[in-house]
């Protein structure tokens, strides 16, 4: 048995008395809520293709540009998503945090430019998605909305309903994640994410759908097993690098760790090569560096460099690659340890985010236990909260 299922097979009360009632089902239902999230989608691909072509995406004479909005993990979701879709929806895609346009609203708007928001939010209950939206709505009657969110009841879903202009797509209830980090919404709303880049061409998108949720049925309890041994190896620091799209799953593997650990592994992401210039001095003999390795073999040479160099410089305690669908090493010393899945699929790096975030997700459900805190809740002097506290909204004059 993994160390995951372990966990699930406890009893209730056990469960309940560990804090682990809910974010380690959360992290295993993944792969069949993705296939509820795809049906979602599907069945609302005329509606989805009909508002995007009215937003210009297709068809139109003036291409909009898309800001994919959110906070924190939300924002993560962007950075897993936006080259796949400049690539498929031909035109400009740049995330954005909704926590920069509060403060900065006028400073991401050229005017008289065409723009498609796509706001993520597990809850919808943001306090800066709220507020961004609300203004936008208000100020911007020309832009086009189209929201994301886990919670059919949730603020930002009820300011779009009934609007022109305005989309909202409501993933099923058990996305809602009731632990404090987001795992399966996060995954989830990628995935959707994904389906959005592809509405014009879902056929091209389902043979790749389907080895996702096969590699990451094969993922799961590799992922738990890796996490579970090296959180027992007591790492203060971690350190997670990825090149591309997979420089947003390096981000939310380090939130994970670091929100479900109550901030006592301290931890930091930056781009492969971007980490040489500079961040590299963060790394010490407590450190674990995680790499998530390309499917790329340009990046991935460049990736293999980097583990190589830190290697020989004996900057870290241990060297972890990561291939969420499949590969290996060019020689087995390029690092300490190494997890893939068991078959080798052929995922493109735009599409692996929602595979490869479950080592980090696993690594911060291990690590909390071993620090002897409560995941689901893992905060103990209330620092974070599962949906952020609200705050006081201000006009720039």
């Amino acid at each position: 048995m993994d160390a995951l299922s372990a966990l699930l097979n406890e009893p209730i009360a056990e469960q309940t008395k560990r804090g682990t009632l809910h974010t380690p089902r959360e992290i295993a239902q993944q792969p069949d809520t993705w296939q509820t999230t795809f049906s979602i989608l599907a069945g609302k691909q005329k509606e989805i293709a009909a508002f995007l072509e009215s937003a210009g995406v297709k068809g139109g004479e003036r291409k909009p540009t898309a800001l994919l909005i959110g906070a924190g993990t939300s924002d993560y979701i962007g950075q897993c998503l936006h080259h796949l879709l400049r690539r498929e929806w031909q035109c400009e895609v740049i995330p954005v945090p909704s926590t920069s346009l509060l403060t900065d609203f006028s400073e991401y708007l050229i005017p008289g430019e065409a723009y498609l928001w796509v706001s993520f939010s597990r809850s919808g209950d943001s306090p800066e998605g709220v507020a961004v939206l609300e203004h936008a709505l208000a100020e911007l009657p020309s832009v086009h909305h189209l929201v994301v969110t886990c919670n059919a009841g949730g603020r930002m879903i009820g300011l779009v309903r009934g609007r022109a202009n305005c989309l909202g797509i409501v993933l099923e209830d058990a996305t809602n994640d009731r632990s404090l980090a987001m795992t399966s919404s996060f995954s989830n709303m990628v995935l959707a994410g994904q389906l959005l880049a592809h509405t014009f061409s879902l056929g091209s998108y389902e043979p790749v759908f389907a080895q996702i949720v096969e590699a990451g049925r094969d993922f799961l309890p590799r992922a738990a097993e890796m996490a579970a041994s090296l959180a027992r190896d007591g790492y203060a620091r971690a350190c997670f690098v990825g090149s591309g799209l997979l420089a947003g799953v390096a981000q939310e593997s380090a939130l994970k760790l670091l929100e479900l650990t109550a901030g006592q592994v301290k931890t930091m992401s930056e781009s492969t090569l971007g980490l040489r210039h500079g961040p590299m001095a963060a790394l010490d003999r407590e450190t674990l560096l995680v790499s998530f390795l390309s499917s790329d073999a340009a990046r991935r040479s460049y990736e293999i460099d980097l583990l190589r160099e830190i290697g020989e410089k004996h900057l870290v305690r241990a060297r972890l690659a990561v291939t969420g669908s499949g590969g290996a090493l060019q020689k087995p010393g390029d690092a300490e340890h190494f997890l893939s899945t068991e078959r080798q699929w052929q995922i493109p790096d735009f599409y692996r985010p929602v595979v490869d975030v479950i080592f980090g997700q696993s690594m911060g459900l291990f690590s909390s236990l071993q620090l002897g805190l409560k995941p689901d809740t893992p905060s103990p002097n209330g620092a974070i909260s599962r949906v952020v506290q609200t705050i006081g909204i201000y006009q720039r004059a």
